[in-house]
């Protein structure tokens, strides 16, 4: 079941801006001027060392809010001083000397930024709003302070330039490229007058992409669902009912909120029965962002699209969408279009069958209306029933949140892997609800730290992702294993009671894991090539496919008991879950793919192009690429579509789509020998998911799997194509 991809941010970059220094996938794109302070910074600050606690975590329990932006712009200002020795070095540049010395930079800058990063996505507050604010701007001046730096440049080109001749391992052949590549990206070789242009653009860019997060932040609490009246939750179980109690206390109302989550449609629509509240809910969702008040993004976006079309241009680009995919594994925009373009005619099709089927359950109830996007949830679980008698409330008691944990995802790993997981109350964390683990090789070595922190809070960012705060690194003198995290937007039960979720929050659980697992199995030498530091349409393979695992016989079966006696689900259940695997798959895929073409025509927006109407261009863009069915809404509105506009997916959203493809392939090869074995998992590990970025993707790829990657197998999972061929 594919009904989770979308949710995951991959938040090693959260600021929407990639760029690796001292091996740190930096989340927001940054290097701050000679002149920043560091007034404030000093040994009573905690990120002024090294962390002395294990793996070099965070020292949470020590860190205040005031700690974060001393220590972010005395970093900066510390790696540009060694950035600036190293483009002042007269010694003829080599790998050492240039390349690997740049690796080695960073290191004060990289461990308070990841931890800022990581608890401004998870944990924010006013006073970190304001943080985040201020150095947006510095942050961006400060990317551009290394990649627009000309005598920097020359020397890394001088090594790429000579690079056949060095005798470098492959991975430091590949280094030295990457960081060409990357300098070259970045606009190294503009002229001063347009690298004064891009630095413009670029300080605007991650000011209005900071603004953007913040409104959104904001529209979203603010447009919760609430009612006085009792009645007008019906349909919800006793425990979403207190939930919604609670969160109504939580902002002192007397009566019941619904929070929003991320996407267009909301998990609650399923279970209303008053169709009044239904709309109500889903029009507080799709309107969230446009109401004309401070928290409106329309503006935000219009000049955000404009901007980086011009920032294409002058990069030497006919469109945004241009310049991202030079690096990635798609190349072009053209080869993601045909891409995503062959599947909207079979997935709007299956979507129009499945609304057939919905319309036909409302007449027969003699509803009296046309189906809309608010009843689409209610009532396809209806139909759901109906086809295979399964109902949600049926499966909820079976996947208690700590069992699928510890019974399912981490017992998949531990079969694919050897792993063993081991709960620490020593690590410090950034609130009360984040947990922490050990992870072990099977041998009992220790690989990485984990924390998962998976209940929604008002402050935390919607969706489901992962980040870091320590990369994987071997160079002399800088090893470290790594330090990964989780964060999930799970409901939170009362006190006392269990913690059920959907079968899709479960596969939400493995999706995120996989990505913590490309994360933890890192195992190179240099940080900058280490674990996700990858092609955005490479990174969601490891995360998709460890979805597959969810519903793996060996692992459903050992996580999916009754919460309360523990008895396994029946055998009549469980086959219904995967029986129903196809079932409202074009409505799903559909919903993707138009999100998908709205990032992509935002970004191909040529240079001439008029400041937009986000409401016109929205509508437009969707009716070209024949997405003109009303009860199928795009998983996200441009408005609202966090993943483009601040949270790195920009011309990128596509990547879902694309790893799914590679993801259905390698578990169709998985299936082709074997299925879930240590062999098969130790040999994926071995040829991709420690590798990182050591060589060309789409040629690790193809050496693990035999063969370059095939559509059938995503076709047959997707359920628009019958057959059990690869």
């Amino acid at each position: 079941m594919k009904n989770s991809t979308q949710l995951c941010r991959s938040k090693r970059v959260l600021s929407g801006l990639r760029m690796v220094l001292s091996g740190a996938m930096i989340m927001s794109s940054s290097l701050v001027s000679a002149q920043s302070t560091d007034a404030g910074f000093g040994p009573a600050n905690p990120f002024y060392a090294p962390s002395a606690l294990p793996f070099q975590a965070p020292p949470f329990d020590k860190i205040k809010d005031s700690d974060y932006q001393p220590a972010i712009e005395a970093g900066m200002a510390e790696q540009l001083k060694e950035m600036r020795a190293i483009a002042d070095n007269h010694a003829a540049p080599t790998f050492e000397n240039t390349i690997v010395a740049m690796e080695k930079t960073g290191a004060l800058f990289q461990r308070s930024l990841a931890a800022f990063n990581g608890v401004t996505g998870a944990n924010t507050n006013p006073v970190l709003e304001k943080i985040q604010r201020e150095e947006a701007p510095k942050l961006a001046a400060h990317s551009d302070a290394i990649y627009l730096d000309a005598k920097l440049f020359h020397r890394v080109a001088a090594v790429y330039e000579k690079r056949a001749s060095l005798k470098l391992s492959p991975e430091g052949l590949r280094l030295v490229e990457i960081y060409y590549q990357r300098f070259v990206h970045g606009g190294a070789n503009l002229s001063y007058a347009d690298k004064e242009k891009l630095k413009k653009i670029n300080e605007e860019e991650s000011t209005l992409s900071n603004a953007f997060r913040s409104k959104l932040l904001a529209a979203t609490k603010e447009a919760a669902y609430f009612t006085a009246d009792k009645s007008a939750v019906s349909g919800l179980t006793d425990a979403q009912i207190g939930g919604a109690e609670r969160a109504a206390q939580q902002r002192k109302k007397e009566g019941w909120v619904l929070p929003l989550q991320n996407t267009t449609q909301q998990p609650y629509l399923s279970s209303l029965t008053v169709r009044a509240t239904r709309q109500a809910l889903f029009e507080n969702s799709w309107t969230r962002t446009e109401r004309g008040d401070a928290n409106d993004t329309r503006e935000t976006i219009a000049r955000l699209a404009q901007l980086r079309a011009e920032k294409g241009k002058l990069l030497g680009f006919d469109s945004y969408a241009a310049w991202k995919l030079e690096d990635q594994m798609a190349k072009t925009p053209e080869n993601a279009l045909k891409f995503m373009d062959a599947l909207v005619p079979a997935a709007t099709a299956n979507a129009a069958s499945e609304a057939k089927d919905i319309q036909a359950v409302i007449d027969s109830q003699k509803g009296g209306f046309t189906v809309e996007p608010w009843d689409w949830e209610f009532y396809s679980e209806k139909v759901r029933k109906a086809k295979f008698d399964l109902d949600e409330a049926q499966v909820r008691p079976y996947f208690e949140m700590n069992n699928v944990l510890q019974n399912g995802v981490f017992h998949a790993a531990n079969q694919l892997y050897g792993l063993t997981f081991k709960e620490r109350k020593d690590i410090p964390v950034w609130h009360p609800d984040v947990r922490v683990y050990e992870v072990m090789e099977a041998d009992g070595k220790p690989l990485a730290l984990w924390y998962c922190d998976y209940y929604k809070r008002d402050n935390k960012n919607g969706g489901a992702w992962m980040g870091s705060f320590v990369r994987q690194s071997k160079m002399p003198g800088m090893e470290r294993l790594p330090v990964v995290y989780n964060v999930a937007n799970l409901p939170k039960p009362a006190d006392g009671e269990p913690a059920l979720i959907s079968f899709s929050d479960v596969i939400t659980m493995f999706h995120e894991f996989g990505h913590a697992l490309h994360g933890m199995f890192a195992a190179t030498e240099y940080p900058g090539l280490s674990g996700t530091s990858v092609a955005r349409d490479f990174v969601e393979f490891p995360s998709q496919f460890n979805e597959h695992w969810a519903t793996y016989p060996a692992i459903f079966d050992h996580y999916a008991k009754d919460h309360k006696t523990g008895a396994p689900m029946p055998a009549e259940l469980a086959a219904k879950i995967k029986k129903a695997a196809d079932f409202n798959q074009g409505y799903e895929l559909t919903e993707l793919l138009a999100a998908a073409q709205l990032d992509m025509q935002w970004h191909s927006l040529p240079v001439n192009a008029p400041l937009q109407k986000p409401d016109e261009f929205e509508k437009a863009a969707l009716e070209k690429k024949g997405f003109t069915l009303s009860y199928v809404p795009p998983r996200y509105r441009s408005s609202y579509f966090s993943h483009i506009w601040g949270g790195g997916y920009a011309a990128g959203y596509y990547a879902y789509l694309w790893s799914e493809m590679l993801d259905d392939d390698a578990f169709q090869w998985f299936q082709d020998h074997g299925g879930l074995t240590r062999a098969n998992g130790d040999r994926l590990r071995a040829m991709v998911l420690s590798r990182g970025n050591t060589e060309d993707l789409a040629k690790m790829y193809e050496a693990w799997l035999g063969s370059p990657p095939n559509i059938d197998p995503m076709l047959k999972y997707r359920g628009l194509k019958k057959t059990d061929q690869k």
